[in-house]
Order: structure tokens, then C-alpha cells, then sequence
């Protein structure tokens, strides 16, 4: 699976962003991801692990392998361009989308009744 393909998978980046600080159990690691089902978590997990991304401990808590961790610091930019973004459009909820609370952005055309 190539790289662009694996990480674009729903929950993908989010699951390697909470593992950078030290390694979690799977329990631990769906509470730091709200609204993730574990179907989709141990999904995750495992597509991670074959790509040598993660991989588990003796205490079986989930941690970035070498590769991992590299990967975490190349998204640290995109985590500090985010945050600026959001400081700078007010934007306090990503499902927002930017068109104020409650009121997402849509792409033309649609929601407009035809």
C-alpha cells in the first residue's frame, strides 16, 4: 500500500500523532480518538503495523517504530500550520469547515434545492 494511501485512511495520522509522546494501549489509544470505532482502530493498528510504522510492546501498548516516529516529525509542520490556520479563521471545530458555528461550508450547488 503506498504511503499517500495508507495515511489518507480515516483515523490513520490521528493514530500515529497520539503515539508520539510514548506508547498506549489500545483502550487508552480510542479514548485519545473520539468517536473511532475499535472495528476501525484494530483495522488501523494492524495496516500500520504491516507498513512498520507501529508495532507493540512487551506490556502490548502500541508505539512508533523508527519509521514512525520519523513520519511524526515530518507532520509536525502540517500540526503547526493547522493551528495557525485555525488561530487565524477562528475555526474551533475541524468538522466546521470555516463557515461559523454550525454552518460548514458546502460546495457549490449543493443543499440549494435544485
Amino acid at each position: 500500500m503506498a504511503a499517500l494511501d495508507l495515511l489518507g485512511r480515516r483515523w490513520a495520522l490521528r493514530i500515529l500523532w497520539e503515539l508520539r509522546d510514548g506508547p498506549l494501549g489500545a483502550r487508552a489509544l480510542r479514548e485519545h480518538c473520539d468517536g473511532m470505532s475499535s472495528s476501525v482502530l484494530y483495522e488501523r493498528l494492524r495496516e500500520l503495523g504491516d507498513a512498520g510504522l507501529i508495532c507493540q510492546d512487551e506490556a502490548d501498548r502500541y508505539r512508533l517504530t523508527r519509521p514512525g516516529a520519523a513520519l511524526g516529525a515530518a507532520i509536525e509542520p502540517l500540526d503547526r500550520w493547522a493551528r495557525s490556520w485555525a488561530r487565524s479563521t477562528r475555526v474551533s471545530d475541524p468538522g466546521d469547515l470555516g463557515g461559523g458555528p454550525g454552518r460548514p461550508v458546502r460546495p457549490p450547488g449543493e443543499g440549494r434545492g435544485r
